[in-house]
């Protein structure tokens, strides 16, 4: 998960399932309901910031992921492979 302008409460939150090798970016090797609860926690709570988690999976790509808020990045759907946008002008 990376995270962007969220509180330090929050950032905390997730140090207990996640290891944070960097400010603002969390890994780790945890069950399917606890990344989803992990989810719901972090775009429940992000007032003016952004959310993204990626994952592994068994797919063409190995990878799913998902964002919420205000991020300077775009997850595009393109025929089932997800493809990241910087929108112009950023």
């Amino acid at each position: 998960m990376i995270l962007k302008r969220v509180t330090p409460g929050l950032r905390g939150e997730l140090s207990r399932w996640l290891v944070e090798p960097q400010a603002g970016v969390f890994v780790g090797d945890v069950s399917a309901l606890v990344r989803d609860k992990l989810w719901e926690k972090c775009a429940g709570r992000l007032k003016d910031g952004g959310v993204l988690q990626i994952w592994s999976t068994n797919n063409e790509q190995g990878l799913a992921m998902r964002a919420e808020g205000k991020l300077n990045r775009q997850i595009v759907d393109h025929d089932g492979l997800l493809l990241v946008r910087i929108p112009r002008g950023e």
